[in-house]
């Protein structure tokens, strides 16, 4: 894939995927509510921007070009798998309280999930109706809202372990390519030690990720950046996608 213009990484919360581009010369800026990293160059609520673009209002898609790409990390806190520990009432903070409040909390979390997933479906649509290149990640571990439960279109691929390319991270990751699609590069780097974190720090904001469970190391996104956008060749590498 040519990126002729602008690599826009959309909640991303710490600038490594844009700070990547950069570094591979291609002009990159990020985008989100949050600027903890002070990585931020646009502090802007996407939610919004995808709404007014849905309903053919100006929005920041009015100016982003099919030569620019999209690489977006949508929220997946209503996705993903430990969501299913409300639904079933087995969440451990909500244990002790009355089976009225368990339904009512579990309740207002689907309310919540409905509204992310409606967003989803829109920034999809917005892009490809505009012919504007989107690539979505999202986490791929099973039970899956999106994926296992066929939620959502079919993710174009899964990288089944993001330590093979220098994460710290081993959780398979899907990715959704719009507009466009993956390259194949062969990138294998197993030098990274798994980080594993038990009890994270939730953020106070609803549809916002943990920052430590939702980072992604430097060495992940210039190997998948290689590998799977502009298909640039690493030495002593070999191909690893499941």
């Amino acid at each position: 894939m040519e990126i002729k213009g602008t690599a826009h990484c959309f909640f991303e919360q710490s600038g490594t995927f844009k700070n990547e581009f950069i570094k591979l010369g291609i002009p990159a800026e990020d985008y989100d509510i949050q600027n903890n990293f002070g990585q931020t160059d646009h502090q802007i609520d996407l939610f919004a921007e995808i709404e007014k673009a849905y309903e053919g209002g100006v929005s920041i898609f009015n100016s982003i070009t099919q030569d620019d790409l999209i690489v977006a990390f949508f929220p997946c806190i209503y996705f993903e798998t430990i969501q299913q520990l409300y639904f079933c009432l087995a969440k451990h903070e909500l244990q002790g309280k009355s089976k009225r409040f368990q339904i009512e909390y579990a309740l207002s979390r689907l309310d919540k999930r409905t509204a992310f997933h409606k967003l989803l479906y829109k920034f999809y649509c917005v892009c490809y109706e505009r012919g504007l290149r989107l690539i979505i990640e999202n986490p791929a571990t099973t039970p899956n809202y999106l994926i296992t439960g066929q939620n959502f279109i079919t993710p174009t691929l899964i990288d089944k372990d993001r330590m093979m390319r220098g994460d710290v991270f081993k959780k398979p990751t899907a990715y959704w390519f719009v507009n466009c699609e993956p390259t194949h590069g062969t990138t294998v780097q197993r030098d990274k030690k798994q980080k594993l974190i038990d009890k994270s720090k939730a953020s106070p904001v609803a549809g916002l990720c943990s920052e430590e469970r939702s980072m992604i190391s430097p060495d992940y996104a210039h190997n998948f950046i290689c590998d799977f956008i502009l298909g640039k060749e690493q030495v002593g590498s070999q191909l690893q996608l499941f």
